[in-house]
């Protein structure tokens, strides 16, 4: 096990900490501490090549402005808020607008353009980074003051562990979460139409055309979001189901958990052989199949485009700010909010 920090330069005036995580097995993980942003995750495929899995854009200055979210963390509030408002204890709360009138993943200086502390912990089983960062009362119009510690885990079991522990001063919404692009192709080889996904989830949110919830629930059976059993991406992204359409020909949907298994999501890439599954105690994940991504933007490996990564973003629904029966974002005074996902890395042989 080893853990290397070192100091980049985005800009002349700029300096940032890139942390690289490596075990035993040859998986290594990067991060930096502006934005919590992981920028590398290099796994082996069926035949022992390592490759990068996610997403990353070629020169650091491009995080700066980061249209797609590439890796970072997002929050105070992940996801979409109309009208960039909503009411607590009959106090309306206006909050930056970032995406039309709608506040996107925390405003337009949300957790995801912050430079976090970091500290460093080696052990003989795992490397960790601890990212720190204070969020002052009224940022981006939210009440309460922020503290905000996010931890990155590199084990020998090929896992990825982020914890997220919050603390507030006083009630507001919060949900953290990742928004890291998966593409188990390595490098960036190919899209992700093919990919299967595997998913414990019987309900997802649904959205109206302009990515707002409007507070129903659907139930996935007979639709292309039956993920229950196993089903490539592809079969949403060429559906003519208008939940499909108004996300731009894919997902970009909030799915809740049923709960049934402890692994509530699988990815594989058949030709790679690589597997990721996910675990969390969070209530349910938005996936994000990147289909309104910017295109032409250079990443280490190609451009970016259209279906080139698969965003599972675990997390509660901003949902429940305005419509009830929806996982609850709301943290009390002095409550310290905690939460888990873990993202394991393997391989599956063909049978084919």
């Amino acid at each position: 096990m080893k853990i290397d920090i070192k100091e980049v330069k985005p800009t002349n005036d700029q300096v940032w900490k890139k942390a690289t995580l490596m075990n035993d097995h040859g998986m290594t993980v990067s991060l930096l501490n502006y934005g919590g942003i992981i920028t590398e995750i290099l796994v082996p495929d069926k035949d022992g090549k390592t490759e990068n899995v996610v997403l990353a854009y070629k020169n650091l200055e491009q995080y700066l402005t980061n249209p797609g979210y590439l890796g970072a963390i997002v929050g105070r509030v992940a996801g979409r808020i109309p009208g960039a408002a909503f009411e607590l204890n009959g106090k309306t709360y206006q909050l930056e607008s970032n995406e039309d009138e709608h506040c996107l993943h925390g405003g337009a200086n949300g957790f995801n353009h912050a430079l976090w502390e970091i500290e460093p912990k080696a052990l003989s089983d795992e490397v960790m980074v601890k990212l720190i960062h204070k969020s002052a009362d009224g940022e981006g119009g939210f009440p309460g003051n922020v503290e905000a510690e996010v931890t990155y885990t590199l084990n020998n079991q090929n896992q990825l562990i982020i914890n997220y522990t919050a603390y507030t001063d006083q009630m507001t919404p919060l949900t953290l979460t990742n928004h890291t692009y998966f593409n188990l192709s390595g490098d960036t080889k190919s899209t992700i139409n093919r990919h299967e996904v595997t998913m414990d989830s019987e309900q997802f949110v649904e959205l109206d055309e302009e990515l707002i919830p409007t507070g129903k629930l659907l139930n996935v059976q007979g639709t292309t979001f039956d993920f229950r059993n196993g089903r490539r991406l592809e079969d949403g992204f060429n559906d003519d189901f208008i939940q499909n359409q108004v996300a731009g020909c894919g997902y970009d949907h909030y799915f809740i958990f049923a709960n049934e298994k402890e692994e509530k999501a699988i990815v594989k890439d058949e030709n790679s052989g690589r597997k990721l599954t996910i675990k969390t105690n969070q209530p349910g994940v938005v996936m994000y199949t990147s289909n309104n991504l910017v295109e032409g933007l250079e990443l280490t490996e190609g451009v970016t485009k259209k279906y080139l990564g698969l965003c599972l973003e675990t997390q509660g629904s901003p949902a429940s700010l305005h419509h009830k029966g929806f996982p609850n974002i709301i943290r009390e005074e002095g409550e310290v909010n905690k939460t888990q996902t873990i993202f394991s890395f393997g391989v599956e042989s063909n049978d084919e």
